[in-house]
């Protein structure tokens, strides 16, 4: 192997690491999640009162203000503008994207288990897909649509559709992680045009903005100060968004130095694993027979999708999780 060969060889190396480190936070994010939903994190400092709403408020507000500060010590007031059209599409994506994805996929995972809410959600591409093919973006090969037929039977799988109904099924769990990955793929479709003019750090900024003030009208500020949240509280809430929103993307962002955007888009496929891993480890959920079958389904389903077509005409972005 040539000098050359062998360093492009080690950055992409170092470009899958990063990528993994921010699939292992994002896996953990969930299932700290779920511990504050089920009152197994700290429930004497009253973390167990924590509701999504609460928790996806939190962790969009405290990650606006982390990004603004730190664009605002960077940048410099003057930088942080956008004309007023893309400003309306930043807005759009920050309540129908960050907003109701944040929400609906921590109702997922407070209504089912962080197994079965991942899952879900991450057939996002699958309906990216499908709406590529309908209007005409992207040719129906026949491996896609395998790969879409494999998505809903591995859903099925994972919700226990089949099987001898030993897997709870609530259906508004479903479907909040229906909604949140119906979310996330138009974050992907209506997103990529936007994401090509300004730099990923400026939209996320005025899509949590937009996201945050979105919020305190739903939730007042007010509401917030009479549940009395103590301190501890107030801490796992910011330490939550950075470790949900904050350094994922920072690795996911080094990953993109290192590797082109679809190799990065598929590693981070690997998030779905990790989280399912982790909470069985730490929240001891149990993993089915018939459920490993279906994320393998899924998983794979995903990995098809996603492989590089010469014939298409745009490639997906990764949603903001």
């Amino acid at each position: 192997m040539s000098p050359v060969a062998a360093v492009e060889k080690a950055r992409s190396y170092r470009g899958y690491l990063y990528i993994a480190c921010s699939a292992v936070l994002w896996g953990m994010s969930a299932s700290l999640g779920r511990a504050a939903f089920t009152g197994r994190l700290l429930p004497s400092s009253g973390i167990s009162r924590i509701d999504p709403l609460i928790l996806s408020q939190a962790r969009t507000t405290f990650s606006f203000l982390v990004v603004l500060l730190g664009l605002l010590i960077t940048r410099g007031p003057a930088r942080l503008r956008m004309p007023w059209p893309d400003l309306g599409r930043a807005v759009a994506l920050g309540l129908a994207g960050v907003a109701a994805s944040n929400y609906f996929y921590y109702l997922a995972i407070q209504r089912t288990n962080v197994a079965t809410a991942i899952i879900i959600q991450y057939t996002a591409p699958i309906w990216v897909l499908l709406y590529m093919v309908l209007r005409k973006l992207e040719r129906a090969t026949l491996p896609k649509m395998i790969a879409v037929a494999l998505a809903i039977f591995g859903i099925a799988f994972v919700i226990g559709v089949f099987g001898q109904g030993q897997l709870r099924l609530d259906s508004a769990g479903v479907g909040a992680a229906l909604v949140a990955a119906f979310s996330f793929s138009y974050y992907n479709i209506f997103g990529h045009s936007i994401l090509g003019r300004y730099d990923r750090w400026t939209v996320l900024l005025f899509t949590t903005l937009a996201a945050s003030v979105f919020w305190i009208f739903l939730n007042s500020p007010w509401k917030i100060a009479a549940a009395h949240y103590t301190g501890a509280v107030w801490g796992f809430l910011f330490l939550f968004s950075l470790l949900s929103v904050l350094l994922p993307f920072a690795f996911y962002f080094a990953g993109l130095q290192y590797l082109s955007p679809t190799k990065a888009i598929v590693v981070s496929c690997l998030e779905p694993v990790f989280t399912i891993l982790i909470a069985a480890a730490a929240l001891h959920e149990s993993v089915r027979p018939l459920q490993a079958v279906g994320m393998l389904m899924v998983l794979s389903a995903i990995m098809v999708v996603q492989r590089p077509v010469d014939s298409d005409k745009t490639q997906l972005i990764e949603p903001v999780d």
